[in-house]
């Protein structure tokens, strides 16, 4: 955890599971602004991220952000930007997701274009959106190469979006959209490295594991805890090395 110092970081997704572990080791981490983005931050579901941010004023931001929707990713752009000030955003994490459990045979074109919407199309707007606070952010720093610290994206990825993983691997249960969809979010972090490089933010996709969380179900093997410790280390070690990369929650190299 003590590799990792950016200054302020977004996380979507921020109400539950994986997003919420990441606002609680950010505050470990004094990182001093967090955006904890969430679809409803009033709702039931969010009532732990509300006694976060109770805890933490100043520190902790509750943002409305659903990132199935292009207008609100834009809304919430404009209000973390007025916060944000002239060193802009160092650490934006694609973290929402969505998973519907259906096979080949069974998923609708309703879930293929849902899970679609929060996986992949999401994530896209919402880098779009950020992108000015993340170039800021890259330029401040003054310093050269890539790294956490200075403006990088990190999309949530899973090993079963892995076309060498998937053909051998014991699903828990059907991941057929989820799958895909993360396929295509790899892609768009190939192409979100590709076209940043020039402006010095890093990109990678990262595997946190098969995570006990309400997605990833009871029988999984590792908790929230040591997942995002094991994200955390990894990211806050990443160069221009790893731009581009898709990476485990240990920091080995997964296979496309």
């Amino acid at each position: 955890m003590a590799a990792l110092k950016a200054c302020s970081a977004l996380v979507t997704g921020a109400n539950r599971g994986l997003g919420l572990e990441m606002v609680k080791q950010l505050l470990e981490a004094r990182c001093s602004n967090i955006f904890a983005a969430c679809r409803d931050p009033d709702g039931p579901n969010s009532e732990a991220l509300r006694e976060l941010a109770k805890k933490h004023p100043g520190v902790v931001t509750l943002v409305q952000l659903d990132v199935a929707d292009p207008c609100i990713i834009k809304e919430s752009a404009k209000k973390v930007g007025s916060l944000l000030g002239k060193n802009g955003l160092n650490l934006l994490v694609n973290n929402a997701a969505v998973l519907p459990q259906k096979t080949m045979l069974t998923a609708t074109a309703e879930d293929m274009q849902n899970t679609f919407n929060t996986n992949v199309i999401g994530p896209l707007f919402v880098i779009r959106e950020y992108l000015p606070y993340l170039r800021t952010a890259a330029k401040a720093s003054g310093k050269p190469g890539m790294s956490c610290d200075k403006a990088a994206v990190i999309n949530i990825s899973t090993d079963a979006a892995s076309m060498t993983i998937m053909p051998v691997l014991k699903e828990p249960f059907p991941l057929f959209p989820y799958s895909i969809s993360k396929a295509g979010l790899n892609m768009l972090t190939i192409y979100t490295a590709r076209d940043l490089k020039a402006d010095e933010i890093l990109c990678i996709s990262i595997h946190p594991g098969w995570v006990r969380t309400d997605m990833g179900g009871d029988e999984a093997p590792i908790d929230t805890r040591e997942s995002v410790e094991g994200v955390f280390r990894v990211i806050g070690s990443l160069t221009e090395k790893q731009h581009g990369g898709f990476l485990d929650y240990t920091g080995k190299t997964m296979p496309w």
